[in-house]
C-alpha cells in the first residue's frame, strides 16, 4: 500500500493562519469619548455665548436702542415744552383779562389784517382792515418805517370828519415838491374817511378813500377800515379805551 492510497483531509481554514484583531488600548476606549463629550459641550457653550451674548447686542440692536433713546428724549423735550407753551399761554389769558375787563375795546390782528371789536368782553363786531405794509422810506437824511405799532395803545382823541396834515413822506412818495408848513396842500380832508381815532405818534384808526385795497397790508403804520366798520368802532371806543395791535 502506498501513501496516495490514504486520503489528505486539508481542513478549510488553519486557525494559526487567520489574522488576529489589534487590541484597543484602554486608554483610547475612555479618552476618545471623553474628548467627544467636551467638543460637544464646548460647542453648546459657544452656541448660547452667541445667543444670548453677541446677538442680542448685535450693530442693529445697538442701533435701535439708541433710536429708542433718542425717540424717548425727544418725547421727554416736547413734553417740557408743551408745558412751558400752557404756562405761557395762562399767564397771557390773565394779562388779556386784565387788559380787556375795563370797558370796550379793539382787537387788530396785522398779520390777517383783521379787527375784532369788543364790548361787555363780548364780540360785538368783526372784519378786514388794512395794517403797515412794513417797508422803509429814505428820503435825505430821514428814514420812516411804515409798520404797524404792536403792542397796547389807548384812543387819545376821536374826531368826525377830519383833515389829514399830511407829512414829509407821503410828498416824497407821490414824487412832489415839499411844501412849507401850513400850505393848503397839505391838508386833506379825504383820505382819512368819515372818523378818526388818534393813538399818538401820528397812528390811528380811520376810515379811507382805497377801499379796493382793504385786508391788505398797505398803509404807512395806521388802521384802515371800511366806513360801516370805522362807524362802529367810532360810537363804542371812548377816549381811553383800548386798542391792542399784534
Amino acid at each position: 500500500m502506498t501513501i496516495t492510497d490514504y486520503p489528505l483531509e486539508v481542513p478549510e481554514t488553519l486557525p494559526f493562519l487567520e489574522p488576529q484583531k489589534p487590541r484597543r488600548s484602554i486608554w483610547k476606549i475612555i479618552l476618545y469619548p471623553f474628548l467627544s463629550f467636551l467638543g460637544c459641550m464646548a460647542f453648546i457653550a459657544f452656541s448660547l455665548y452667541i445667543l444670548f451674548f453677541v446677538i442680542p447686542n448685535g450693530p442693529e440692536v445697538t442701533l435701535a436702542k439708541e433710536t429708542k433713546n433718542q425717540n424717548l428724549n425727544l418725547i421727554q423735550t416736547k413734553a417740557a415744552d408743551i408745558d412751558k407753551i400752557n404756562q405761557y399761554l395762562v399767564a397771557l389769558e390773565k394779562k388779556v383779562d386784565k387788559l380787556t375787563n375795563q370797558g370796550p375795546y379793539l382787537i387788530v390782528n396785522t398779520t390777517e389784517n383783521k379787527f375784532y371789536l369788543y364790548a361787555d368782553n363780548k364780540l360785538i363786531r368783526q372784519g378786514i382792515c388794512s395794517t403797515g405794509k412794513n417797508e422803509v422810506l429814505i428820503y435825505g437824511k430821514k428814514k420812516t418805517f411804515f409798520k404797524s405799532p404792536r403792542g397796547v395803545h389807548k384812543v387819545l382823541s376821536k374826531q368826525a370828519n377830519p383833515v389829514w396834515a399830511r407829512p414829509d413822506w407821503d410828498f416824497v412818495e407821490n414824487g412832489e415838491p415839499i411844501p412849507p408848513p401850513g400850505d393848503p396842500s397839505r391838508f386833506d380832508s379825504n383820505t382819512l374817511g368819515p372818523y378818526k381815532l388818534a393813538l399818538g405818534d401820528g397812528y390811528m384808526v380811520h376810515g379811507t378813500i382805497w377801499k379796493r385795497l382793504m385786508g391788505q397790508s398797505v398803509t404807512h403804520g395806521c388802521i384802515r377800515m371800511l366806513d360801516d366798520d370805522i362807524t362802529a368802532v367810532y360810537n363804542t371806543l371812548p377816549v381811553g379805551s383800548k386798542v391792542i395791535i399784534y
